[in-house]
């Protein structure tokens, strides 16, 4: 589909809440809702954002979900590779800045939630990736982190 084809058709009248949604890096869910919708509008603009999901979101998930609705809107995409290692550079020097700054006996739901208020966008992406081992792999993480 070219251009001129994706111009006559509407966005979405909420396309400005969409779009933030869509780019919300602390929350992949709503970024996966926001993508579905969006992907109901044949439009250039639509399908420039949902492009830029699919080749640079932190989750998996939703660079997939992106690719889904760029292929049912006739696109010709191919799916991105998923990425291997640490998803957000420098995730072990923070994990260890966060640990630090905790008591000394601090436990790993106190860590737990400390990431979660101080650096939302990594326990976002890394809770997308991991889905239902995330607790696991976090714990893990913690107590591998040397306490220097």
């Amino acid at each position: 589909m070219n251009i001129e084809e994706t111009k006559g058709i509407e966005l979405p009248a909420n396309y400005e809440d969409l779009k933030k949604s869509a780019n919300r890096k602390s929350n992949w869910r709503e970024r996966i809702d926001a993508i579905e919708e969006l992907g109901q509008a044949k439009n250039k603009q639509v399908i420039d954002i949902l492009t830029h999901i699919m080749n640079n979101d932190s989750v998996y998930k939703v660079q997939e979900a992106a690719y889904r609705q760029l292929k049912s809107l006739g696109e010709d995409v191919q799916m991105p590779a998923r990425k291997k290692g640490e998803l957000i550079k420098g995730l072990t020097k923070i994990l260890v800045r966060i640990k630090k700054s905790l008591p000394e006996n601090h436990t790993y739901h106190e860590f737990k939630d400390k990431l979660q208020k101080m650096r939302m966008d990594i326990y976002d992406t890394y809770e997308g990736e991991k889905g239902a081992d995330f607790d696991k792999w976090l714990e893990n993480t913690w107590s591998a982190l040397s306490k220097r």
